[in-house]
């Protein structure tokens, strides 16, 4: 009889949610197992492929943990405030609170659809104004403690989404949102001072597990850098006592600066504006500089571009020359002092910019030709032409030079982030406001916090004002409004929190998510938290994983989490090709439909291609003719019975096979090596069908081990073969050493460099023994049966690689 997913699927998700089966117990004396994934921005596009890939694998751990005996928090929630939704509210006149909700209700559809076991008990909204009351009183307490502040700062802009991006969400000098490129522009800018917490971030990542490509990308994204902070006395300056500081990570080349340059935004041309003989074509530079973004300001392969400061010099503290002052678009005024010395001998971009403009060249450090290029080898090199530092090794004449400037008061020693200050703000409708009220008298207040959460005041037009403001400053009646502290008339902040506010906190709440008096109750955090293992994209390394961990690190700091760090573990998935090999889109037409996937083929083929298609944390293409494999592997499953013996313990012929598969399949899971692991369970019924037989003990370990990948076939198969216990309430089987023949082994079968398959071998085996077996297993003979092997690639104990024609 032909297995009808559709009516097998309805009801086996509509019995796990009766039993509640995938609830969360707060206290249970279980050990607790906490399994996090991103939660999703609820798109009117719905779900697609690359959800599926990345909540899978978290669905399968979470299902195995269960079976093992944990307490399991899987919990689901939406990230929903966001520019795409207010800017189709805008386009069709609807609000964006009818077009979240809707927008969840067709994720939470398909989220069912696919049999995934979250807790739904649990749902976070971040457009919830029961949620979004604590997003408002964590930015209080930040304000309170100095963590966020107003000022006016050039940022990155763009001008078709018209809201003010961060670094994390402009780079390479395009919005992440619509791709239009970003402009700089002055404006008055809510910052979090995330840079006061740049150690702390760094520290913590020594206490975590995170794939070490994601630890080298926040290590790079703070970008610490050990230094000083060198004093150069100016000459022809409006103070005779003025002095421009830069930040260098190498004073020990300080004799070989043969000019400085600053940042077109640097407060010294305004203050020394009468003594400087060339302003307006400075002023005329500082204009075009405007016009730039930050990339392309900064990019090492630019143009060099500058304009030198008539009228104006420096002094080398060290050699006493006296040196021109540049100002050039590279400098930027929020890297360290927003002047930097140049080197041309040992610094390329400074090399350049000497070549262009005739600067002197001094060589420094031993070792290269500085006639052609700059010498940047020189950690190993000597001092010359360096006076005190002559002779010296580069880490010796380190140590000396920051002592010297020291002690004679012209620098000292600093620590240097390239993470900036979070900008924090947008002058957009959709996002959370702002608790901030401005009075003459007592300056930026909070809202009381009794008073939270400050609502979206319903609106008609969620456009813009004409001078870029954000649309609640047009509603007269939510900006006007009483200072809470002297009672006098006082204007609301009219600007709202970015997308990341709400993404920052959420796994907290999840843990106590109805809670009115607290963001969660502190015993539910201690016995919950930390999330034990968090999978998400590798896109969201230097945005919301650090924020999270930054406003989570805060929380522990001022008592309301008990954990500093709040993820133990975080690994991430590769992302989902299409056919043709590239990023799916709309555009291009290459977009995989997993409504209509279901429909024809049920969640758990789908389920189970989505984690076989290759390497989990590597991009793979889709293929169609992959899933319609996973579907004959089901249906194969699915007859088993029909050679079903009624022994329900093992076999003495596949014990050994059984307990291997145990081992193969759990280590795998474990190692998010997903696709080996069902490659396995691929392997063992061919087994089983070469010797025609199972035992119903085998079978139930077979269903056991394929149950977190696809739950709803392995419980009707245990149902039609006379299973007492539904699988969700079952054990996770347990590997018994003793049992295993140590004389065989597992391995893996390609074809032209593709895995095809995985089968048993003697561990001594020869290249025509592990051909006999390669050619037992269904879909490796199908596929070399008829084909012309050209080589035969086997590297014993490891692989074996067909190559055919």
């Amino acid at each position: 009889m032909e297995y009808d997913f559709a009516a097998s699927e309805k009801k086996w998700q509509e019995i796990w949610d009766k039993e509640r089966l995938n609830e969360a117990v707060d206290f249970d004396k279980r050990p607790k197992f906490y399994g996090l994934i991103e939660f999703p921005y609820p798109s009117g596009s719905g779900l697609h492929v690359g959800h599926l890939r990345a909540f899978t694998s978290m669905e399968i751990i979470a299902r195995k943990r269960r079976l093992e005996g944990y307490n399991v928090l899987f919990p689901i929630g939406f990230d929903a405030f966001g520019l795409p939704t207010e800017n189709f509210a805008m386009q069709t006149g609807r609000h964006p609170r009818g077009v979240t909700d809707d927008n969840i209700a067709v994720f939470t559809r398909q989220l069912k659809a696919f049999g995934y076991s979250f807790d739904y008990s649990r749902t976070v909204d971040t457009t919830d104004k029961s949620y979004y009351k604590w997003t408002q009183w964590i930015f209080i307490r930040l304000f309170k403690r100095g963590l966020a502040y107003k000022s006016k700062a050039y940022v990155n802009y763009c001008e078709k989404c018209k809201v003010i991006l961060a670094n994390e969400e402009s780079q390479g000098g395009v919005c992440d949102r619509c791709g239009s490129d970003v402009v700089q522009k002055e404006k008055d800018v809510w910052f979090l001072k995330i840079r006061d917490y740049a150690e702390k971030l760094l520290d913590g990542l020594d206490e975590v597990d995170f794939l070490p490509r994601i630890k080298l990308e926040q290590r790079n994204w703070i970008g610490r850098s050990e230094g000083a902070e060198v004093d150069f006395a100016v000459k022809g300056g409006v103070d005779p006592n003025a002095k421009l500081r830069v930040f260098t990570t190498r004073a020990d080349t300080l004799y070989g600066v043969t000019f400085m340059v600053i940042a077109p935004e640097h407060p010294f041309i305004a203050e020394n504006a009468a003594v400087i003989k060339n302003t307006n074509e400075i002023d005329v530079y500082r204009a075009e500089t405007k016009r730039k973004n930050e990339f392309e300001r900064t990019r090492v392969n630019k143009d060099k571009t500058g304009v030198k400061l008539l009228g104006v010099s420096a002094v080398n503290p060290l050699s006493g020359a006296e040196i021109p002052i540049f100002t050039a678009d590279y400098v930027t005024l929020d890297y360290g002092t927003g002047a930097v010395m140049a080197v041309p001998a040992h610094d390329e971009r400074d090399y350049e910019f000497a070549k262009k403009f005739g600067m002197p060249i001094i060589e420094v450090i031993s070792g290269g030709d500085v006639s052609e290029a700059a010498y940047t080898d020189i950690d190993g090199g000597v001092l010359i032409n360096s006076g005190i530092l002559n002779g010296l090794s580069v880490k010796d004449a380190l140590k000396k030079i920051t002592a010297y400037l020291s002690e004679n008061k012209i620098g000292e020693k600093k620590i240097n982030y390239n993470m900036k200050d979070w900008a924090f703000n947008r002058q957009r409708y959709w996002g959370e406001p702002i608790p901030i009220i401005y009075c003459e008298k007592c300056g930026a207040v909070t809202v009381p916090e009794d008073e939270l959460p400050l609502e979206l005041p319903p609106l008609e037009s969620y456009r813009q004002t004409e001078n870029g403001e954000s649309p609640l400053a047009s509603v007269a009646e939510f900006v006007n409004c009483k200072c809470p502290q002297c009672g006098g008339a006082a204007r609301r902040e009219t600007d709202t929190m970015p997308q990341w506010a709400g993404s920052s906190w959420y796994f907290l709440r999840y843990i106590d998510p109805k809670n009115d008096k607290a963001l969660a109750d502190k015993k539910k955090l201690e016995y919950f938290g930390p999330v034990d293992w968090y999978n998400g994209g590798m896109e969201h390394v230097t945005r919301h994983l650090i924020y999270s961990r930054f406003w989570n690190r805060f929380l522990y700091d001022i008592g309301a989490v008990p954990f500093a760090e709040p993820y133990a573990k975080r690994t991430a998935q590769g992302l989902v090709l299409g056919e043709n090999g590239v990023k799916m889109s709309k555009s291009l037409g290459n977009v995989v439909n997993p409504d209509s996937l279901i429909k024809e083929y049920g969640a758990d083929v789908l389920r189970l291609y989505i984690m076989f298609m290759g390497d989990y944390e590597s991009p793979v293409p889709w293929s169609n003719s992959g899933i319609n494999g996973c579907k004959r592997f089901l249906d194969r499953v699915y007859n088993l019975p029909s050679v079903m013996t009624e022994n329900d313990g093992l076999s003495d012929k596949h014990a050994a096979l059984t307990h291997r598969l145990i081992k193969k399949t759990s280590g795998d899971i474990e190692a998010m090596k997903f696709n080996t692991a069902i490659a396995a369970m691929m392997a063992y019924i061919n087994e089983i069908y070469y010797d025609n037989f199972i035992t119903r003990g085998e079978l139930k370990t077979l269903l056991l081990l394929l149950f977190p990948f696809a739950p709803h076939i392995a419980e009707e198969i245990n149902e039609k073969i006379g299973g007492k216990i539904i699988l969700a309430k079952c054990a996770y089987p347990v590997c018994d050493p003793s049992k295993l023949d140590d004389d065989e082994m597992e391995l893996p079968v390609q074809i032209n460099g593709r895995l095809k398959g995985v089968v048993k071998v003697a561990k001594d085996a020869d290249i025509n023994a592990v051909r006999s077996a390669a050619m037992k297993d269904a879909a490796i003979n199908a596929a070399l049966s008829n084909a012309n092997i050209k080589k035969e690639i086997y590297v014993p104990k490891k692989i074996v690689n067909f190559i055919v024609l």
